[in-house]
This record gives C-alpha cells, structure tokens and sequence, in this order.
C-alpha cells in the first residue's frame, strides 16, 4: 500500500484525504454522500494505516487492484508510467475519483484470469484503447470508459442531498411547532443540477426552490407550482402496519418508486417526508447508448476487434439491478448495435461499484460485469475470444 500512494505521490494523497474530510463534513446527506463516492480513497488509507486489522473481501479486492498498479507502473517504459501516475493525479484531483485508473486494473486482471495476454498500449504508447488482448495469435483491443449515471437524470443525487440538507433545519423548527407526519412532493419539469464538488452548492435554481418550499410553510400554503416547480404539501400516509414491517425509507421506497429522491426529518414525534421527480422518466441506459455511439468510433481503431469496457458511476444497488432486471442496459447495448458507429466492436460490457467492490448477486452483475456481444461482427464466434465476448445473459 505504501507503494500505491508513494506512486500517486505522498503529499497528494493527504490533500486529497483533507479535501474529502473536509467536504463531508457539510452535511448529514451530502457527507454520507461524499465518503461513498470517496470510499476508495477512504478504504485504502484505512488498509494503510491498519495492515495487520481483518479485511472484509471487499477490502481485500481492491487490496489486491492496489498492489496491482506499483507492479504495472514497474514494468511499463518510462513514459508509460508517467502516464499511469498522471491518470491517477487526476483521480485525486476535483470532483474524480480514482475508479477510472481501478476500472482499468481490474479490467486487465480479469482479462488475464480469463486466459488472455493483456498489455498496456494506452499507457504506453498513447493509443485511444487502453488494453490489447491476446489469446491463440488472435487480438482485440479494449476501451475502458467511465459514464456517469447522474448524466441520465433530470433531478441529480448531488444537488438533492445539497437541498436536503439546506432546508433540515427550517423543517426541523417547522414541526417544533406542528407536529404531524408530512409530505411534500416535488415535481422538477425544469431539473436540479449540480454535484457535491460543485464550489457553488447554492446554486441559483437550489436556492429559488429552497426559498419556495420556506414561504410555503410560512404561510401554511398546500401548494405552489409553475412551469418549472410544482409543490404539494399534505399529510402522509402510509399504513401503520406496512411502516413498521418495511421501516419508513423502504415504505416511501415502495411507494414512490426507484427514480424518486426521497429525505426524511425527525423531530420529536413529527416526521417531514420530501419526496421529488424529475418531470420526465430517468433516461440513464438511453445516455449510456449515446456515449457508446460518440466514443466508439475514436476509442477502436478498427483494425482489430474492439470491447467497450463501460463503468456506470453514481449508481446505487436498486438502480443497477433494475437497469439491468429491467433490461434497459441491453436493450440499448443492442440497439447501439444495429448503429453504423458499432461496425468496429465486437462486445460492450458493463461493471459499476458493486462488481468492482466485489459485493456479488443479486445487486452485482454475475461473473463480475455485464456483457454483450455484437452478433454482426466478423469475429463474434471466434473461440479464441470468446471468454471476453460472449453475452452473459
């Protein structure tokens, strides 16, 4: 571990451990927030300060990812290295993260687990794919790519925990003085943007919809809607025994549905429940498509097989199993088959947090990552590469 961080250099990885100390220290929900988004970071300099403690597997997989990238940087040419060390410069700088730099790790490894010779054209040579599979004389390069779920939202996680948080403590004096059970519901036509590294949280639009929901329990108003915001304040129900059964969030869970943004306050015995949807349907596997047909055609060169190896950030466990109960992922894996932007892949895979931690079914993907094989391609029933292509449903 004292390789990995002597690697991305030493003072960088305390600044980067300070910064995000300091960032989830805003608040209860965007706090919780940032140290998920920063668990690598967190975990690994626990694994650091802590060798000899028990590891969870979780620990243990991205131990071994860790350890993984001084051996890789070692036998890279000189400017390979750079590269690998500027890639993870970037991880701890911002709003990244260090999952780029581990999504490609964990690629190779799993490559070379599968019977592959797997070498780093992308590091060393500065090529547009990352990896060069190799197996029984025959190649196929690999694009490894981060996409970010929050991309497919109207309302993002980054700005609602923001508001969540913001308006806590107006709640919490409002049912000191009105206790009861609430709801407001929020319907955002016009969106609410904005990540937890935003260095402007109280955006313009956050800030309009915090002073509306104040005034609305200022005066006690039911409602408040344009164009833009819809509010509507009445009592919430749910049923006794159904609360107690499930506990309030998974209620309110079942009840709203997966793609509704939902905060809780409590005080006393009042509870204030915001519940809030975009004005359209979450549209995550049709952007993830878009971001397949723009990168295909300058990330393969086509003169081999090609595997789009794509890591959909920013999801939890019940997004990602039902994009993928649902079948929206192939669904829209499929269609971007059928476009002419396709012609140089062979297979698109898919992997997010949960296969990377190593955190298994039903919320992670079977065998690791989520795969489907381009049926049209010249080289979709070549043994040789089959463990890298075939579908995995």
């Amino acid at each position: 571990m004292d390789s990995f961080v002597a690697l991305a250099g030493e003072k960088r990885w305390r600044q980067r451990l300070a910064e995000v100390r300091a960032l989830a220290a805003a608040g209860p929900r965007a706090g919780q927030a940032i140290r998920q988004r920063h668990v690598l970071e967190l975990s690994l300099e626990k694994l650091r300060r802590q060798p000899d403690a028990p590891m969870s597997a979780t620990e243990a997989l991205l131990e071994a990812i860790a350890r993984e990238i001084p051996l890789i940087a070692a036998s890279l040419t000189p400017g390979g290295r750079n590269r690998l060390i500027e890639q993870l410069e970037l991880g701890l700088a911002g709003q990244n993260t260090l999952v780029p730099v581990f999504h490609l790790i964990r690629s190779a490894m799993l490559q070379r687990s599968r019977g592959f010779t797997v070498s780093f054209p992308g590091l060393e040579e500065g090529t547009p794919h990352d990896l060069l599979l190799t197996r029984d004389q025959i190649e196929a390069e690999v694009a490894c790519d981060v996409v970010s779920a929050e991309n497919g939202r109207g309302v993002h996680r980054g700005a609602w925990f923001r508001l969540a948080d913001r308006i806590d403590p107006d709640l919490q004096t409002w049912l000191a003085a009105h206790p009861g059970r609430y709801l407001l519901k929020m319907t955002l036509p016009g969106g609410l943007r904005g990540g937890l590294h935003d260095s402007e949280p109280d955006s313009e639009a956050l800030a309009n919809l915090h002073q509306r929901i104040r005034a609305m329990l200022e005066t006690k108003s039911r409602q408040d809607h344009d164009e833009a915001i819809i509010l509507r304040l009445d009592p919430l129900l749910l049923a006794g025994a159904q609360a107690e059964d499930l506990g309030l969030m998974s209620s309110l869970r079942r009840e709203f549905g997966p793609e509704a943004h939902l905060s809780v306050t409590t005080t006393g015995g009042g509870v204030f429940v915001m519940a809030a949807r975009a004005g359209q349907e979450n549209e995550v596997a049709i952007m993830i498509r878009r971001r397949l047909a723009a990168i295909a055609p300058v990330r393969l060169t086509g003169k081999r097989p090609g595997i789009l190896s794509m890591f959909v950030e920013d999801t939890d466990r019940l997004e990602w199993r039902g994009l993928r109960e649902r079948l929206e992922l192939e669904g829209e894996a499929r269609q971007f088959m059928t476009n002419p932007e396709a012609r140089p892949v062979v297979a698109v895979t898919f992997t997010s947090r949960l296969e990377l931690f190593g955190l298994g079914e039903p919320h992670a993907a079977p065998g690791g990552e989520l795969r489907f094989r381009n049926p049209g391609h010249p080289a979709a029933r070549v043994a040789a590469l089959a463990p890298a292509v075939m579908s995995s449903v």
